[in-house]
């Protein structure tokens, strides 16, 4: 069984870089709030957005036969990680976020922790599964204020897989820090062993008070 360092030694780390659902936020949050909001208004945005969805649109129909609109929809309900697909959802949500329909959801020990790392002189980071539009979003138009400030870079599936130390390279060389210079915040597992192959410190969060990993930002000790 792989072995969850709860963090390393205070005064090591220069940077943090956080997963968002299910470290930050909540789950449900996504899974019942943003997807379905995605769903809801997908073909309607797509009508409305036709120089935007274009390129997604081919983009999924090279991937797939039949309506990219059907396809995309499937997508969301399989939750899966593809990248066409989180762009057209973070451009749908960012309408919601605009018109005050929808708001982040932050953990406010998580809110907490980010504000006084910032404080500190922590670099910040996000590296998510979600577009980096909509980690703004979440973050800038949160349940805590807006956070978006305290961050000073954002990653997603562009960078690369979330589960492939290739990632976490990149993402220090990103930052210009040394691996473990940098505590990467997960609740995923297979995440957090990419993370310490490519040399970066990391530490499991679980919200879920199942046991397999830390409870919340405040035990982190940093």
């Amino acid at each position: 069984m792989t072995t969850r360092p709860a963090a390393p030694p205070p005064g090591t780390i220069s940077a943090i870089v956080t997963d968002i659902e299910g470290t930050t936020s909540s789950i449900a949050f996504v899974a019942d709030e943003l997807f379905p909001y995605a769903a809801r208004h997908l073909k309607a945005w797509v009508a409305a957005h036709p120089a935007e969805a274009a390129p997604i649109l081919e983009h999924v129909a090279a991937a797939e036969p039949g309506d990219p609109r059907e396809t995309l929809l499937r997508w969301i309900a399989e939750d899966r990680k593809a990248t066409p697909l989180k762009t057209l959802q973070g451009m749908i949500w960012a309408d919601g976020f605009a018109s005050g329909e929808l708001r982040g959801h932050v953990y406010p020990d998580a809110a907490a922790a980010l504000r006084r790392w910032h404080g500190q002189g922590l670099r910040l980071a996000v590296y998510s599964s979600g577009s980096i539009a909509a980690q703004k979003l979440i973050f800038g138009h949160s349940t805590a204020g807006d956070l978006s400030g305290l961050f000073s870079s954002w990653f997603d599936t562009t960078t690369g897989p979330k589960r492939e130390a290739g990632s976490y390279a990149k993402i220090a060389d990103a930052l210009g820090l040394p691996p473990d210079a940098i505590l990467f915040l997960t609740d995923v597992e297979a995440e957090a062993d990419a993370a310490r192959a490519a040399g970066l410190h990391a530490a499991m969060i679980d919200r879920t008070g199942g046991g397999a990993g830390l409870a919340s930002f405040d035990e982190l000790g940093l």
